[in-house]
C-alpha cells in the first residue's frame, strides 16, 4: 500500500464542549496519512488516477468550517469517513489537534486508523 500524507494543516472550525468554544472557531491542525494505490497514477502520470491532495484540503477547509465538533474523536472519524467514503482511500491515519488549549502545553489531540474494510 502507498500513503499519501498531508502534515500541519490548519482548519478554522467550532469544536469544543465549553460556551466559548462554541461561540469562536478555533485552529485545529490536522496531518493525514491515506492509504491507497498510486501505481496507475504513476505510470500514466495523470492526477485523476490518484487521491488529488488539492482537493482533500479544500474539501476539509470548506466542511470544517461549516460544522460544529463537540469532540476532536468525533471530528477525527469525520474526517477518516470522508477520505475513506468519498475519496476511496483504503486505510487512513488521522491525526488532530487543538493548539494552545492549557497553560504549558503546546498540543493536545488525537489519533486514529481506520480501514475501508472496517
Amino acid at each position: 500500500m502507498d500513503i499519501i500524507f498531508i502534515d500541519d494543516l490548519r482548519v478554522t472550525t467550532l469544536i469544543g464542549i465549553y460556551p466559548r468554544e462554541k461561540a469562536m472557531p478555533q485552529t485545529v491542525e490536522i496531518s493525514l496519512q491515506i492509504g491507497c494505490s498510486t501505481a496507475s497514477a504513476g505510470a500514466s502520470d495523470d492526477i485523476h488516477d490518484t487521491i488529488d491532495y488539492a482537493v482533500v484540503v479544500d474539501r476539509l477547509r470548506a466542511e470544517l468550517g461549516a460544522r460544529h465538533f463537540n469532540l476532536l474523536e468525533k471530528l477525527a472519524e469525520h474526517v477518516a469517513l470522508l477520505l475513506l467514503d468519498d475519496f476511496g482511500a483504503t486505510w487512513v491515519r488521522v491525526s488532530i489537534a487543538k493548539l494552545g488549549m492549557m497553560r504549558g502545553v503546546r498540543r493536545v489531540g488525537v489519533v486514529i486508523e481506520r480501514s475501508a474494510s472496517a
